[in-house]
């Protein structure tokens, strides 16, 4: 680094710009295609009738996070129009084309991102409760400072993005020590493939590795987020000492991160948190290109290359951060540590942390519907979900970084200690054969008919292993619990 530049870090800013570009794609695409049927006019939780709520007294306004929605009222079209434009604002980002300009163009075009997807998650409720979402908005945030390609990424951005990373990771770490037994006593991951909220194609053959493997993970997985995330912060070193040694350090730490977070991504779908760890952790990788050098100090106008006004504004923009930075830190030290906490209405210098707790049984509610008239004699027939486990043969598939919502949400109905609101419409919704619901799901056994009864039954659902997989060609082995609700009809 060399003071205000950080000389070393083009490919990092490439990678970052480009790559939170990529994720924003992703998770307006996610909205577009999902949205409307879980929140719009006619979902299972419209967003209308929050927003209509929220409109009632003046301590309910405050409750919600930004969002254009409250001064330009909900419609479906209006969401279309905010998902299709945030597409085009993410591929421009992401081939680099307002990289070419001055400084202040990517900026606009990140923060465009950012206040368009804070509208969406903003009415979001529970479809849009997970941490990700927050990491994806304050990323955004941070890349839209990070320049163009006319001069050096700003020293203070970079280490932004560091800070950003080390929450992330070691937020993680601490939530995991404080949490359940199973990541002390190092077992944790003899559940975790089996039972996560949505396996891969690699999760069953992860599960089924030897129990001194999934030890080895979790002291991995201790030492790649409670230690290394430290060494981040080597490059700073390089103001003081000569020599490229602080960078090789840094650029190892971020190294070990984005290969722990590929194991994650190989063995479970976890929408584009993984991926958003991946691409912010290059933020660490200090690559001397070896182009042209930048534009030497011209005080006052140019500062190590980069205009004055921009390192006016980033220092800025990084003092800033240093406050509102406080309550973030104080939780990483409290006992009663809160995960996926934003402790400021625009989700910036948040807290976050996954899986403090790991499940060791495994129980999903399958979704059953019939036709005949009488519920007790009748063929019941199962919905399936696109990603969540149902049929036993079936190979779960890869869908991250794309988030199917829906999936994710009935991975938590069994946690819960009631019914969820949002469960009930769905179920009334498939009794009405709502088209663009039966669209959420992977088939409808009912081909557009309507079903006379629903249901919801549990089975508890373990993989198979290799010798009852030759045998039945089942990946999956389940058992039945009970029926949690039902048989009920429109009627």
């Amino acid at each position: 680094m060399d003071g205000f530049a950080a000389l070393d870090f083009e490919f990092a800013r490439q990678v970052l710009q480009r790559g939170i570009a990529v994720l924003y794609l992703v998770a307006f695409a996610s909205s577009l295609n999902q949205f409307r049927p879980l929140l719009g006019e006619h979902g299972l939780l419209p967003a209308p009738e929050l927003l209509a709520w929220v409109a009632e007294s003046p301590q309910r306004r405050r409750m919600l996070h930004p969002t254009l929605f409250r001064f330009w009222r909900y419609t479906d079209r209006r969401l279309v129009a905010i998902c299709v434009g945030g597409i085009a604002v993410a591929v421009l980002l992401a081939v680099g084309v307002p990289q070419l300009g001055p400084p202040w163009v990517p900026m606009l075009c990140f923060l465009v991102l950012w206040g368009l997807y804070m509208s969406i998650v903003s009415i979001g409720q529970t479809f849009y409760a997970f941490g990700w979402e927050m990491l994806l908005l304050e990323a955004g945030f941070v890349c839209a400072f990070l320049g163009s390609d006319s001069q050096p990424p700003p020293t203070a951005v970079i280490v932004l993005c560091w800070w950003l990373v080390f929450r992330l990771e070691f937020g993680a770490g601490m939530i995991k020590l404080r949490g359940g037994r199973e990541w002390r006593d190092l077992t944790a991951l003899m559940y975790h493939h089996e039972t996560q909220p949505m396996p891969g194609p690699l999760s069953r053959t992860a599960h089924l590795l030897p129990a001194w493997f999934h030890r080895f993970e979790v002291l991995g997985n201790h030492f790649s987020q409670l230690v290394v995330p430290w060494f981040l912060f080597a490059p700073l070193l390089g103001l003081w000492i000569a020599g490229p040694w602080p960078n090789i350090v840094g650029t190892a730490a971020a190294a070990i991160i984005i290969a722990t977070q590929a194991w994650l991504i190989a063995t479970g779908n976890f929408a584009w948190l993984n991926w958003a760890a991946v691409v912010l952790a290059f933020s660490g990788v200090a690559l001397p290109l070896g182009g042209a050098s930048p534009v030497a100090s011209e005080p006052p106008w140019i500062l190590d290359g980069i205009p004055l006004y921009w390192v006016v504004l980033t220092g800025a923009v990084a003092a800033g951060y240093v406050v509102i930075s406080v309550p973030a830190a104080r939780n990483l030290a409290a006992r009663r540590q809160l995960m996926n906490a934003s402790f400021n209405r625009w989700q910036l210098a948040n807290a976050y942390g996954a899986f403090g707790t790991v499940t060791k049984e495994r129980i999903e509610i399958v979704v059953e519907g019939a036709l005949e008239q009488d519920p007790d004699a009748a063929q019941w027939r199962a919905y399936e979900f696109k990603g969540k486990p149902g049929d036993v043969r079936r190979m779960p598939r890869q869908f991250a970084p794309y988030h199917l919502r829906l999936d994710w949400l009935m991975w938590f109905l069994p946690l819960g200690r009631s019914m969820e609101d949002w469960f009930t419409a769905f179920l009334v919704r498939l009794l009405e054969a709502d088209a663009p619901t039966l669209r959420l799901l992977a088939g409808d056994p009912f081909d557009g008919a309507r079903p006379r009864w629903i249901r919801a039954v549990s089975y508890r659902y373990r993989f198979a292993t290799r010798d009852e997989f030759r045998a039945s060609h089942a990946r999956w082995v389940r058992d039945r619990r009970r029926v949690i609700l039902g048989p009920m009809s429109l009627r």
